[in-house]
């Protein structure tokens, strides 16, 4: 299938690893132009080393978590050319009990997965509505609907985001823009697989009990009963990219593999 987004320019944040960088894949090997993103220029160069092989592809390190680093990404971009697709994928999780989690991890936790999406938003939103063709995804997850006791703050962020985007998306009425978020499935990451891999050590189990046990607790309600790829995110968010996509606008898209309940 032609998504038609071919030499269309896409930023996509947090696109060295997982999601983000099967992102960043599905997105060249549709003859986009991506720009990739994350703090340390060692995994961008590598990033970008690596998509260039198949198409275009630029890389900005920037730390996200700050204003500073939201001004640098959209002051390199600015150089590249104007922003098409903006892809609002960086962040991360952590599993902590409610009582122990403190004013610095809600605000660090808010300050990465939230504002950085609200800052490279704001400063590419309005020149999309101008050219009249945009497309903003916010990668969100299935925490977004159903939050985990053991990980509130991240529940809150992503949460956040899709409400965000629905927001953003009443002002592109009658446009050709639109706004969307994807409430993504667990996933099987790098990030992932060093977090349970601790856990794994910790508790004297083998990573491989780990990963299934995750279906047997929190995952318990999956339709999919194992761990997505970042490859099935990313079909649908670039989907959502495309120009095929232009009736999906404001919507919070489950790819979650069932494991919300919910028929709406």
């Amino acid at each position: 299938m032609d998504l038609k987004i071919k030499d269309r320019l896409a930023l996509v944040t947090g696109s060295t690893q997982g999601i983000g960088r099967a992102i960043a894949r599905a997105l060249v090997s549709e003859g986009a132009r991506v720009i990739v993103n994350s703090r340390r220029q060692a995994a961008v160069s590598d990033t970008v080393a690596e998509l260039s092989r198949n198409g275009e592809a630029h890389g900005v390190a920037a730390d996200l978590s700050t204003a500073g680093g939201a001004e640098k990404i959209l002051d390199a971009v600015a150089r590249i050319g104007p922003i098409d697709i903006l892809v609002n994928n960086v962040g991360y999780f952590e599993v902590k009990p409610f009582a122990d989690i403190t004013d610095e991890d809600w605000f660090g936790m808010f300050e990465l997965n939230f504002m950085s999406g609200v800052r490279l938003t704001r400063g590419l939103f309005a020149g999309m509505l101008k050219r009249n063709w945009g497309r903003i995804v916010f990668i969100a997850s299935d925490q977004s609907a159903k939050p985990n006791p053991g990980m509130l703050h991240y529940a809150m962020t992503k949460t956040a985001q899709v409400s965000l985007a629905r927001g953003l998306a009443e002002s592109t009425k009658g446009t050709r823009v639109t706004v969307n978020s994807v409430l993504a499935a667990p996933t099987w990451s790098e990030g992932v697989e060093t977090f349970l891999a601790k856990n794994a050590a910790r508790e004297g189990k083998s990573i491989e009990r780990m990963r299934t046990a995750y279906f047997e607790g929190p995952g318990v309600s999956s339709l999919l009963q194992r761990w997505a790829t970042p490859e099935e995110i990313a079909a649908q968010v670039v989907f959502l990219c495309s120009e095929g996509a232009a009736a999906i606008n404001g919507a919070a898209q489950r790819v979650d593999g069932g494991i919300v309940r919910s028929l709406f």
